[in-house]
């Protein structure tokens, strides 16, 4: 059964190129970027890799830990990396998990037949410190992902995670949110001294808490 929001991560032990892991205790009690990829030496997938490098400080900043998968053994994984760290200069800083039986990619459904009877596809899945999943994304081979909006889901996650608020569309860290529907307008004013400012009685912005 594929996965959906809400479900709990399925834990495995990999072999990584950072050594076996299981991966529940790497999460710990970090948020945590599970993101798959086809194979070793793509070059849409270089430069994603290459991207979450260079994000390292970020997503350490937000409490969150990085791992790739790949269906490539774990010399393929050793090659490709220096590739990656020689190309996107940068110096890979996560685990790359060698899934060459496909357990990973089965257990979170990134083998969809109609794009690939044989490869993962490029998906992403965000996992609360709950070990709950929060997010999934699906690319095609063709498209990048965008990182940058990666972290900018996790900035709404983590926020909304602790106020009772969610995050209208193209926030950024920073701008005002929305007051959930839950929340009457008589307690929002109350709970958000900042203020609030009523569009409609569903529509309620108040600044970033």
């Amino acid at each position: 059964m594929a996965l959906r929001l809400g479900d709990i991560a399925p834990n495995f032990k990999a072999q990584t190129s950072m050594g076996e892991i299981d991966f529940y205790d790497y999460l710990g009690s970090s948020w945590g970027v599970l993101f798959s990829h086809p194979a070793d030496y793509t070059p849409v997938c270089t430069t994603e890799l290459g991207k979450t490098a260079h994000l390292k400080e970020e997503f350490d900043r937000r409490n969150v830990k990085a791992l790739a998968v790949s269906v490539d053994n774990l010399d393929r994984h050793e090659g490709w990396i220096k590739d990656i760290n020689e190309t996107q200069n940068t110096t890979v800083n996560f685990p790359i998990i060698a899934d060459s039986n496909r357990e990973v990619a089965t257990l979170y459904d990134m083998i969809h037949p109609n794009a690939s009877a044989t490869t993962t596809v490029r998906s992403l899945f965000i996992i609360g410190p709950d070990k709950a999943v929060k997010l999934m994304i699906t690319y095609p081979a063709s498209t990048g992902r965008n990182f940058v909006e990666v972290l900018r889901v996790i900035d709404s996650l983590q926020l909304t995670a602790q106020h009772s608020v969610a995050t209208p569309a193209d926030w950024k860290q920073g701008e005002d949110v929305i007051v959930v529907p839950a929340v009457s307008t008589e307690d929002a004013i109350k709970k958000f001294p900042k203020g609030v400012r009523v569009v409609k009685p569903y529509l309620r912005y108040t600044p970033q808490p």
